[in-house]
C-alpha cells in the first residue's frame, strides 16, 4: 500500500500534465483558422466590421505560396506579397492559434501603401505550416532564424528586412533577436507581446481562476514531456538587454489577455533599443483599430528613423497614402 500511494499520485500528476498539455500546447486540428469568424468579447465588437474589411482587402490580393524547412525539419508555410520591386521585405508572425489573415491584416494595408513587400507566415502548429506543437515562441523564434536566412539569401544582402509579430508573434520575434540573424534584418516591430512564456500561462491561468503555483508544474511537466520543450526558457524581457536592432512596442492599455505591464517590461530592460507606445482603451492587438491615425504616424516614424530604411523612404518620398 505505501508503494502504491506515490504511484497513484505520480500517475494523476502525469494525466493532468497531459490534459494541460493537450488544452494549451497541442493542435490536434490541422483545418485553418477561419480568419473571418468573430472574435469573441466585447472589445471586438466594437471594430469587427473595420477587422473583416481590412481581412478581406488582405485576402483579395494575390500572393506566391512559400516553403521552406525548418531547424527541426518542420515544413513552414508563407504567403509572399510583392508590393514594389527592390523594397524592404516585412516577415510577419501571428498570434496563438491565430492566422495572418486576421493578425496582421490591419498592418498589412499600411505596408502596401508604404511600397513594403510582406512575407505573411503561418506559425508552427498553424495554417498550411507542419507541427503540432505551439510552443510559445521557445521554438518559434528558431522558425523566425530560419525564415529571415531565407528572405535575405532570396532578396540578397542589400535588401533590408523588418521582423513583426502580433501577441506571441510579437514575443516571438523579439525572442529571435538573441539569435544570430542575417546583416539585413534592420529593425522589429512588435504588438502586444508577452514578457517570457511562464509569464503569459501563469496569467491566463489566474485569469481562468487557477493559482498559478497550482497549475504552472502541470503545465511545465507537460509541455517538457510531451512537447519537448522548456516553458522557463528566457522570453522577450530576458533577451531584451542584449536587442541591438532599433524596437518598437505597441501595446493597448486596455489589453485584458496580455498585459501592457509586460510591454513596459520588455521596453524597461533594453538599453534603449526597444521603444513602446501604449494606447489608451485598446484591448489585446486592437491599437490599431481604436487609434489608427497615431498608430500609423508611430508605425511610420519609427521606420523612417531606421538607417537601413533611409534609402527606401527617400525614393517614396512623402507620398504615403495611410
Amino acid at each position: 500500500m505505501w508503494y502504491l500511494i506515490p504511484a497513484i499520485l505520480i500517475s494523476i500528476f502525469i494525466i493532468l500534465s497531459y490534459g494541460c498539455f493537450r488544452k494549451c500546447f497541442y493542435a490536434a486540428n490541422r483545418k485553418p483558422t477561419d480568419p473571418y469568424k468573430p472574435l469573441r468579447g466585447p472589445q471586438y465588437q466594437e471594430v469587427k466590421e473595420k477587422m473583416l474589411e481590412n481581412t478581406r482587402f488582405m485576402d483579395g490580393l494575390a500572393f506566391e505560396g512559400v516553403t521552406i524547412t525548418s531547424f527541426d525539419g518542420t515544413r513552414l508555410f508563407g504567403r509572399y506579397y510583392h508590393h514594389k520591386d527592390g523594397a524592404p521585405v516585412m516577415i510577419f508572425f501571428h498570434g496563438y492559434r491565430s492566422a495572418a489573415l486576421r493578425d496582421g491584416a490591419g498592418g498589412f494595408r499600411l505596408n502596401k501603401n508604404l511600397g513594403i513587400n510582406v512575407l505573411a507566415v503561418d506559425q508552427r502548429a498553424h495554417g498550411q505550416s507542419g507541427g503540432h506543437v505551439i510552443t510559445f515562441g521557445v521554438k518559434e523564434q528558431y522558425d523566425c532564424l530560419c525564415w529571415a536566412e531565407y528572405a535575405a539569401q532570396r532578396f540578397g544582402a542589400n535588401t533590408p528586412i523588418i521582423l513583426s509579430g502580433l501577441s506571441m508573434g510579437a514575443a516571438t520575434v523579439i525572442m529571435a533577436t538573441a539569435l544570430p540573424l542575417p546583416p539585413s534584418v534592420c529593425c522589429v516591430l512588435a504588438d502586444c507581446p508577452y514578457s517570457s512564456p511562464k509569464e503569459i500561462v501563469c496569467t491566463v491561468s489566474r485569469d481562468l481562476g487557477f493559482p498559478a503555483w497550482l497549475s504552472y508544474p502541470f503545465l511545465w511537466f507537460g509541455a517538457r514531456i510531451f512537447g519537448s520543450f522548456d516553458l522557463s526558457s528566457g522570453g522577450a524581457a530576458a533577451v531584451a538587454g542584449s536587442c541591438s536592432l532599433p524596437a518598437m512596442i505597441f501595446h493597448g492599455e486596455d489589453d485584458r489577455l496580455v498585459p501592457c505591464e509586460m510591454g513596459r517590461e520588455i521596453s524597461n530592460n533594453s538599453d534603449g533599443h526597444i521603444a513602446v507606445e501604449t494606447f489608451p482603451y485598446a484591448g489585446h492587438g486592437l491599437s490599431y483599430m481604436i487609434d489608427p491615425a497615431r498608430y500609423e504616424m508611430c508605425y511610420t516614424n519609427f521606420l523612417r528613423s531606421v538607417p537601413a530604411l533611409s534609402r527606401h523612404f527617400a525614393q517614396i518620398g512623402n507620398a504615403v497614402d495611410v
